[in-house]
């Protein structure tokens, strides 16, 4: 089993100390502040995005716009709530004109990655649009062919279950996108009640 969870809480506050210093990469250079992540430190189910834009960089909070607010109203319409999962970026500063992060920059936030899932142990996380899904299942397919089917892969040294879906702010720009989301969120209470990939003893858990 995992560690106590007040301990791995306590890890993950220093984890975020020592990001908000971080100036690993040219991204510091132009943040007003680390958008590291936030939500339950015990979270089943955690949603990594791309990269914070201009509100999250104010705020320090990801997903806070339109986007967010679909996202929350997602989580509503599965009886879930922002405070019961957890949010974080593949990068924790927001790229310059919002534009794409560059892979150099990917890969330096990635262990802040690793770790938080290494101390938050989600049983499913949900990678949200092409960047999450390509970094997280370490495959070019983009979204659009693997959106919500789930896969098992190893990280921050422990097994758990992706579930590629398509980022939030594409479904607020098609419609038909929006509902492919809508679909697949309809399908993570039952994942989020399955036991892990390989693991038979939970299995009606």
């Amino acid at each position: 089993m995992g560690r106590p969870s007040a301990e791995r809480r306590e890890d993950l506050i220093a984890s975020y100390r020592e990001a908000r210093h971080c100036v690993k990469c040219a991204l510091s250079a132009g943040r007003t502040q680390v958008v590291f992540g936030a939500g339950n430190a015990d979270a089943d189910l955690m949603f990594v995005g791309e990269a914070p834009g201009f509100h999250e960089d104010r705020q320090g909070i990801p997903f806070v716009g339109r986007a967010g607010k679909l996202l929350d109203e997602l989580l509503a319409e599965q009886g879930l709530a922002r405070e019961s999962v957890f949010i974080a970026n593949t990068v924790l500063c927001r790229p310059p004109e919002n534009r794409d992060p560059q892979p150099g920059e990917i890969a330096t936030c990635r262990p802040y990655l690793e770790r938080k899932v290494e101390l938050i142990e989600p049983k499913v996380i949900c990678t949200l649009g092409n960047f999450a899904t390509k970094l997280l299942t370490g495959s070019p397919q983009g979204i659009t062919r693997v959106h919500g089917v789930p896969q098992e892969r190893e990280m921050g040294g422990r097994t758990v279950k992706l579930f590629p879906i398509f980022h939030p702010a594409a479904a607020l720009r098609t419609p038909a996108v929006k509902q492919q989301l809508r679909e697949d969120f309809a399908r993570l209470p039952a994942l989020l009640g399955e036991a892990p990939f390989g693991d038979a003893s939970q299995s009606g858990g």
